[in-house]
């Protein structure tokens, strides 16, 4: 080492010797930790503000500090609970009734007859429910007959033992295949390499499908914190899937149209984005989103793109053919690396199937868990399920096979044209309007004249059952073949609710309006979570 440099150093060595002596030894130990513990704790506030915003931050810690106020927490528990018994409307004092053990004596072939009583207890659903049941008719005559009949047949099977239930192995791979050529693997666009499996409903699906992507993403770009980006109107399915597989979820509102805003995912993607999703259409207002922009958004981030097709897979690519306008929403779009679609909404199935399709293999073996060291054997399963209702595969593969194209084709149009007839009647009802320009069979409707959750109540106490929506307040219906014959009378009930609520506003005794418009007010979502948690602890 050259003299003069270490002279240097000596000399500075020196120098803070001297500066620090006068310090004692405990104080220049525990600086250096105190300092590493409050850049810890400032990184830590600010990845908070980064990932909540001010407003939510801020407002956090208010709560969280009045909340050490004594008194304070348990009045505000006191105040939750009286909102938690209220939406459970009695349903304590039912549950107090039912059984908690077996009986001493089986009831033998006795427990049809009571259970054919249980069911009559069950309130009128034939054309009241906002989507729910989708098959059309009687539940004890045509389809219904077709698909309950095979669901017994195979009720004993499990496609797990895959040597054993050969038939229903069958059935599934035929189910997946029927329903990936509808959404555009015979197209030479999609590679040719369209795979899946049937799972339990849309939510396994969209868990299956987030699971594998972050597992793609992180064997081929090496992600090790996955974050995904989905508008404010995609499904909650993505936010249990970020819950469970540890991904962190950035929510982004939806353009003026009630879509996808593009723009604004765009400035959420980072180095460690391995999905963005697109719904056709979204649950909340029947809208699709530009599945195409996102496809290019995507493939030029080299990052994953599902497409909920949960509600649209069995009625957009027969909308298509009948002359609908339907921008392109499956695997014809380039990008697009999954899709879910739910084979027991309009695909008229049992519920409890749907089907989760991936572009190629290579992100399909990411769903699978394969198992090499335990003692019971090599285990290997393609769905979260391990044992699969083999019953619910036949039901699906009959619906499909009994309906054929011309079936789907035939109730396509029916509901197409009843959602139609629903949208222009709520336009002519002056206090209403529609929530964007519905390309479906959901049609969200709001009002800046009355209380539209009051009207929900109104149309509660006539028997209907919809759906209520926030961002903006809103209810929506979505139509099934059980709606063709009786849309005229839901029409003439809401033309009456809107009436009766602006000649008489206020919420009705028994009612939660009060309830849901109070928690779309609510600036700590925090509560409004617990208040949901609370009420599903007290329920199941």
């Amino acid at each position: 080492m050259d003299s003069s440099v270490k002279s240097f150093l000596l000399d500075v060595r020196a120098s803070a010797n001297s500066f620090l002596s006068v310090y004692e030894p405990l104080v220049l130990v525990s600086a250096p930790l105190i300092a590493l513990f409050v850049a810890s704790m400032l990184q830590s506030a600010l990845q908070v503000l980064h990932e909540n915003g001010l407003k939510a931050t801020l407002l956090g810690f208010f709560m969280s500090f009045v909340k050490l106020v004594p008194g304070v927490k348990s009045y505000i528990d006191a105040e939750k609970q009286k909102v938690v018994d209220k939406l459970q409307s009695g349903g304590k004092s039912v549950r107090e009734s039912w059984r908690t053990e077996l009986p001493s004596t089986g009831l033998g072939v006795g427990v049809i007859e009571q259970m054919k009583d249980e069911k009559r207890k069950d309130v009128a659903w034939q054309g009241k429910c906002s989507g729910a049941v989708y098959i059309g008719g009687n539940e004890c005559e045509g389809h219904f007959s077709l698909i309950n009949e095979a669901c017994s047949m195979f009720a004993h099977t499990n496609p797990l033992h895959m040597d054993v239930f050969q038939s229903v192995v069958r059935f599934e791979a035929e189910v997946v295949a029927m329903t990936a050529a509808m959404l555009g693997s015979k197209m030479k666009s999609s590679g040719g390499q369209i795979c899946g499996n049937m799972t339990s409903g849309g939510t396994e699906s969209i868990l299956l499908a987030v699971k594998s992507s972050r597992d793609y993403m992180k064997t081929t770009k090496g992600i090790k914190k996955p974050e995904m980006i989905i508008p404010e109107s995609a499904h909650s399915a993505y936010d249990k899937a970020a819950q469970y597989f540890n991904i962190k979820l950035w929510r982004v509102p939806v353009n003026k149209e009630f879509q996808a805003d593009v723009k604004a995912i765009r400035r959420y993607i980072n180095r460690n984005t391995v999905l963005i999703v697109g719904s056709a259409p979204g649950f909340p207002h029947g809208i699709i989103d530009p599945i195409e922009e996102l496809g290019q958004l995507a493939s030029s981030f080299d990052i994953c793109l599902h497409v909920d097709l949960c509600l649209g897979g069995f009625v957009l690519p027969f909308a298509n053919k009948l002359g609908y306008p339907i921008p392109p929403f499956d695997f014809s779009v380039k990008g697009v690396t999954s899709i879910s679609a739910d084979v027991h909404k309009y695909g008229l199935a049992p519920k409890g199937t749907s089907v989760v399709l991936y572009r190629n293999h290579d992100l399909r073996k990411h769903q699978f868990v394969a198992v090499t060291e335990w003692s019971g054997g090599l285990y290997v399963s393609p769905t979260i399920a391990g044992s699969r209702p083999g019953g619910l595969i036949a039901g699906a593969w009959a619906s499909m096979m009994s309906l054929g194209e011309e079936g789907y084709l035939e109730n396509t149009k029916k509901i197409m044209e009843v959602s139609k007839r629903l949208q222009k009647g709520i336009e002519e009802i002056p206090e209403l309007f529609v929530i964007g320009r519905p390309d479906m069979t959901v049609v969200a409707l709001g009002s800046n004249v009355v209380d539209i959750f009051e009207v929900n109540d109104i149309m509660s106490s006539k028997g209907w059952h919809l759906n209520a929506l926030q961002r903006p307040n809103s209810i929506h219906i979505c139509v099934t073949l059980q709606h063709v014959p009786i849309i005229d009378d839901f029409l003439r009930d809401l033309t009456e609710s809107v009436k009766t609520v602006k000649e008489n506003p206020g919420p009705i005794s028994g009612g939660l309006a009060p309830i849901y418009g109070a928690a779309g007010r609510m600036p700590d979502r925090g509560t409004v979570q617990e208040l949901l948690v609370n009420y599903m602890d007290g329920t199941c």
